[in-house]
């Protein structure tokens, strides 16, 4: 008789177990990381915002080039007057006027900010990569997170299965009047916490779900199964961190970013400068005139030079105003320098941590859960003792923190090749 009940409830676990998996949404084909990834190029918000800003560099530039283009203007005037000699009377005299007008040198105006504008462009260009970066990490990040929510929801499962079947068992037990009434509570309250425990489980698949297919830029589209990917990456040696902090300097996007930003506010400055210089023009005319005299020329040609002698405070007001972003840029790089560095070595010795020490413990404790699964399962089978489920339960959970460190890992090796701007091998050799 007391096999039999066991075995019965081995069965109800089974059923229970096979229920949740049929409760579990899921495509005919799984969804792989690689495929995830590749939507990293889709037209996610954060990448249209990013790659707004460089087509408004791109644009700014496109002016900062344009700035010593001949100008053609075409006059039409009708006018009268009086003429200095002979008749006293109002006289027609209208003209019409072709004027070609080209800068043939500004003393540093124009060409420094062509070069401010370049500067910006590259710096929104590197800003892109960046954006591209942080939208592959997202996506991975979120994928880890679907598999870790799907593992998590099995371990809960099965641990509420197990906890019902006792306190359904216990339901015949207090009718034999093995336990008590408060006993049979406890037995009901374990149950019902596993079963809350489980149901925010199945809420949290949900979630990630939802929010993995946002960093997809499939919002709504939410996927079913997703296929849990191998890592021979993780196996790769790990470069001191001295070796790759020149990398990360010299290569960085978002570092990158700053520095063009500031050698644009360098080259806006002397631009600036410049304004209190002359310029020297070419200019090219064609008119024809109503009245005729002989101080007029329907055709003249001729070189203008232009000197600013005078200009209020405005030359120096934006002088100053620039001298101010010049300095928040330069502030702003040697903080990003800061930053960059602390989370290279913080990145880098928690690579260090995964592959030695965590995964270690993880692959011991694995190890630890399979040999006490062997062992409950045979006192199940020689009827000496009945914790064969929990057991199911601590390797269900072992295996989830095994897979665990290795995507913490595999995020973290993305992280570092983002942060140094190529890949882990090519920097080791640099």
């Amino acid at each position: 008789m007391k096999s039999f009940l066991r075995k019965q409830r081995m069965s109800t676990i089974c059923c229970l177990l096979f229920f949740s998996a049929v409760c579990v949404p899921g495509p005919a084909s799984s969804l792989t990381l690689e495929a995830a990834l590749a939507t990293a190029e889709s037209s996610h918000p954060d990448l249209l915002y990013a790659q707004a800003e460089r087509d408004s560099a791109l644009a700014d530039k496109n002016i900062a080039n344009s700035r010593q283009d001949a100008n053609v203007n075409l006059e039409g005037i009708l006018r009268s007057g009086r003429p200095s000699s002979g008749n006293q009377d109002l006289t027609s005299d209208n003209s019409v006027r072709l004027t070609a007008r080209k800068t043939l040198y500004d003393f540093g105006r124009s060409s420094n900010a062509e070069v401010a504008a370049q500067f910006d462009l590259k710096a929104r260009e590197a800003d892109l990569t960046t954006a591209f970066d942080k939208r592959r990490l997202e996506i991975m990040a979120r994928y880890f997170d679907v598999l870790l929510a799907d593992m998590q929801y099995v371990v809960d499962n099965e641990l509420m299965a197990v906890y019902y079947v006792s306190f359904d068992q216990g339901k015949d037990r207090l009718e034999r009047g093995q336990i008590s009434n408060v006993e049979l509570v406890e037995l009901e309250s374990r149950y019902r916490e596993t079963l809350v425990k489980r149901n925010v489980s199945a809420q949290r698949q949900r979630i990630t779900r939802a929010l993995l297919a946002n960093a997809m830029n499939r919002p709504g589209d939410l996927p079913g199964d997703l296929e849990d990917p191998k890592f021979p990456g993780n196996q790769r040696t790990l470069p001191d961190y001295e070796t790759l902090l020149p990398t990360l300097l010299n290569n960085n996007s978002r570092l990158h970013a700053q520095q063009e930003m500031l050698a644009a506010s360098q080259k806006r400055l002397e631009s600036l400068r410049a304004e209190t210089g002359p310029t020297l023009d070419a200019e090219v005319q064609a008119a024809d005139y109503s009245r005729t005299a002989a101080t007029r020329d329907n055709l003249s040609a001729g070189l203008i030079l232009s000197w600013p002698l005078y200009q209020g405070n405005r030359s120096d007001s934006r002088i100053a105003r620039e001298m101010a972003q010049f300095n928040k840029l330069q502030a702003g790089a040697e903080k990003l320098k800061m930053e960059l560095t602390q989370a290279l070595l913080e990145t880098w010795l928690d690579i260090s941590h995964l592959q030695n020490a965590a995964r270690d413990a993880a692959r011991k404790y694995v190890e630890y859960r399979d040999l006490q699964l062997e062992r409950s399962r045979g006192l199940y089978e020689l009827e000496l003792k009945s914790n064969l489920g929990t057991s199911m339960v601590g390797t269900a959970e072992a295996n989830m923190r095994s897979r665990n460190i290795e995507y913490q890992l595999a995020l973290s090796f993305a992280r570092l090749e983002a942060l140094m701007g190529m890949p882990l091998g090519q920097a080791g050799n640099k």
